[in-house]
């Protein structure tokens, strides 16, 4: 089991990417993901990528928000810089961000996604020697290459490519194209055993790849603390977290598969109207404890293996391991200790 955290970067502190790398590592942690938000998720991973030997990659990095040219040769880049640690976690977003924050085009992501990855590896085997730039597609078209523009290969060879995937569509492609799969945190055991593990066994038979050739990683949605004392904030704290992704459409799948969907509905309501208090009011005691992890530092690691350890092969917990180091380092370690069946 791989666990993954956060890698943390402010752009007033040049060295803090760097030493957030050196003191996950110190805990535990295998891999560091830096988001795209606010910020660019490249620059984090080239800060801290002589920091610690940890593999270190975006998640996410809005693919639409990009072509298939510049994603390549930043990864290409940044694939040598770590030394062959580099994993290149892709999402599609929303269409209201793609079309109204980036001002791109959007159409059939899961299609779109697809192309954009095979995209991605023509580029890569193009700087192979002998190699030859010829990929044109539905959505993309790369014909036009030469030596100048050419790095040459790469010494570690192409960077994994990873794919967040919520619905079924993204998952398949997932399996077809990309070297693992990035669940988002609104997710159960349920949906997916039930959802994400079968749409990704399609994806990987339509390719004619074998069970296990691609990792499923989740984020866990988590309420944790050192005690039991601590939990009741980051309870709240969750059932607001909760509560939102209940509002936006793309997640309406997960609470259609265990009946709550008119939950969307009201939710949505309620986002539209700015009454964001009212909303974790919706999310009861059992939406909660289905949707996310509430457990102290002692049964954290039980609680966690129990519910997703033979349906994962990597889990990110972001749980406060700065301020106590010596609290978390033995839970992360058990994370990671195998489980006795494999995943699916």
């Amino acid at each position: 089991m791989k666990i993954d955290g956060g890698l943390p970067h402010s752009l007033a502190d040049r060295e803090s990417a760097a030493r957030g790398a050196r003191l996950a590592a110190s805990v535990g942690y295998d891999r560091l993901f830096a988001a795209e938000a606010a910020h660019d998720p490249f620059l984090p991973v080239a800060l801290a990528a002589g920091a610690a030997d940890v593999d270190l990659g975006t998640n996410v990095a809005v693919a639409f928000a990009r072509n298939p040219m510049t994603t390549a040769m930043v990864a290409n880049d940044l694939q040598v810089l770590t030394g062959g640690r580099f994993i290149l976690g892709l999402g599609s977003q929303v269409k209201a961000h793609i079309t109204r924050r980036f001002s791109m085009p959007w159409s059939h992501p899961a299609a779109r996604m697809r192309e954009f990855v095979l995209a991605l590896r023509a580029i890569w085997e193009s700087w192979q020697p002998g190699g030859r730039l010829r990929f044109e597609g539905t959505f993309y078209r790369h014909t036009l290459s030469n030596p100048l523009f050419q790095p040459g290969p790469n010494p570690f060879g192409p960077p994994r490519v990873f794919l967040a995937a919520v619905g079924p569509r993204m998952t398949e492609v997932a399996g077809e194209v990309a070297d693992g799969l990035m669940c988002h945190a609104f997710t159960s055991p349920a949906y997916l055993a039930e959802v994400t593990l079968p749409a990704l066994r399609r994806g990987l038979a339509r390719a004619g790849r074998a069970d296990g050739a691609v990792e499923v990683c989740l984020p866990v949605l988590l309420a944790t603390g050192p005690s039991g004392a601590d939990l009741e904030p980051e309870i709240d704290r969750v059932r607001r977290q909760v509560a939102f992704y209940a509002s936006t459409p793309a997640y309406r799948a997960v609470l259609d598969h265990h009946g709550w969907g008119d939950l969307h509905g009201e939710a949505h309501r309620l986002s539209v109207e700015q009454r964001w208090e009212e909303m974790a009011g919706l999310v009861d005691d059992d939406i909660l404890h289905t949707l996310a992890v509430v457990a102290d530092a002692g049964s954290l690691a039980d609680v966690v293996r129990e519910r997703f350890g033979r349906l994962v092969t990597g889990l990110r917990l972001n749980v406060p391991y700065a301020d106590a180091p010596e609290v978390w380092a033995p839970v992360i370690e058990k994370l990671g200790q195998p489980v006795e069946e494999p995943v699916g």
